[in-house]
């Protein structure tokens, strides 16, 4: 079993880089540059089954394990972390919430399309003075008749300038704290929704990063997701999921990074020697590696108590966080391997930096990882 689950898991990693360096490391650098989202490469992203890596086939999804949806997404955002989030993103805090929480209607309705990639998905949860505080939103839904009416502003919107069906978090009962958010799936198209423009961001450059607006954006009741007021308990529990994608491609940054150096440091000839042959590079390249392995197994860790029905919230922050962690300053190591080159836009290490430093910031923070962490182990059992 274990070994078929191995040869299954290899199987996943070949032919998902075989995909990405074929489709996305000749444009990697373009799209970056030009903050592009690559249309063409999302086209045949879909027919393979990227958009519904975890989605029951009965709603036209691959069915994937949690193991083999990690690998994916590391695979691709070892080639480009945009497309890598827009992935995790799209299959994890936009289909799984739906499919954990909506009615069979509801599913049956949004998640097909979804899965084929038709649509893309997105989690709206950010405002202005709502991130880390989920509880802080301010965008409300009020009721009407047989829906809801919109009003507020969500910023930092991953998948924001393409996504067909974001999920919305909005106050429908001010006066419960801690029982006011609930969650509402907003079609394109509706009225009162519009995009705002695509941010000009540090890295992640590909993504279509934006502002949703919401004014008087009427929705039928049917589009609520789960019932009044849970809004919290969707949203955590969708971070916690989140966290796993996020954590893998910070592995695929990471591994990016150290290849880049490996094959850097073999070609690159100081004293007439390459500089693989100095013990301090070497240093380097081993604590790089065992990191990046470290913080792999920590990703597959959270994987499999999520596959298995435990509870993964600390397994989820944990890897999260150290993923996270590791490949700012495996990224960080690769430039310095690289010297005055690694500052240049023409090498790729560059990007990678840029795109590592996003990973300690959403989808938690890495401050709000140690509390998810630490409220775990003050709870648990001794």
């Amino acid at each position: 079993m274990v070994f078929n689950a191995c040869m299954k898991h290899k199987l996943v990693r070949k032919s998902v880089r075989e995909f990405a360096e074929a489709e996305l490391g000749p444009i990697a650098h373009e799209i970056d540059r030009e903050a592009r989202f690559p249309l063409e490469v999302v086209e045949k992203m879909r027919s393979l089954n990227f958009f519904g890596l975890q989605v029951p086939k009965k709603y036209g999804g691959a069915a994937a394990d949690s193991i083999s949806y990690a690998i994916a997404v590391e695979e691709i955002s070892r080639v480009s972390g945009a497309m890598g989030l827009c992935i995790t993103v799209h299959n994890s805090v936009g289909i799984y919430p739906i499919l954990k929480y909506g009615t069979e209607e509801q599913k049956q309705r949004f998640v097909p399309k979804l899965a084929r990639g038709e649509h893309i998905g997105a989690f709206c949860l950010t405002e202005a003075n709502a991130g880390s505080d989920a509880g802080g939103v301010e965008t409300n839904a009020v009721r009407d008749g047989d829906g809801y009416v919109i009003n507020g502003t969500k910023i930092f919107v991953t998948n924001g300038g393409v996504c067909s069906t974001p999920l919305i978090f909005a106050v429908t009962n001010p006066d419960k704290p801690g029982r006011s958010a609930s969650v509402f799936i907003v079609e394109k198209g509706t009225p009162g929704f519009s995009v705002g423009e695509i941010e000009d961001l540090c890295g992640m450059r590909a993504n279509p990063v934006s502002s949703l607006f919401f004014e008087d954006c009427r929705v039928p009741k049917e589009n609520l997701l789960g019932a009044e007021g849970d809004g919290l308990k969707i949203g955590l529990n969708a971070l916690d999921t989140g966290r796993i994608g996020i954590g893998a491609q910070a592995v695929g940054i990471a591994q990016a990074a150290l290849e880049a150096s490996v094959k850097y440091s073999k070609e690159r000839q100081q004293f007439r020697k390459p500089i693989a042959s100095f013990q301090s590079i070497q240093n380097l390249l081993a604590d790089m590696a065992t990191e990046i392995d470290a913080a792999r197994l920590l990703v597959y860790r959270a994987c499999a108590a999520k596959d298995a029905g435990l509870d993964f919230g600390k397994e989820a922050a944990m890897a999260k966080l150290y993923a996270s962690t590791v490949a700012s300053r495996v990224t960080g190591n690769a430039m310095q391997i690289h010297g005055g080159y690694g500052y240049s836009r023409e090498y790729d290490v560059e990007r990678f930096f840029r795109d590592a430093k996003v990973t300690e910031i959403y989808e938690g923070t890495s401050e709000v990882q140690r509390m998810v962490i630490s409220k775990a182990i003050l709870t648990e059992p001794i």
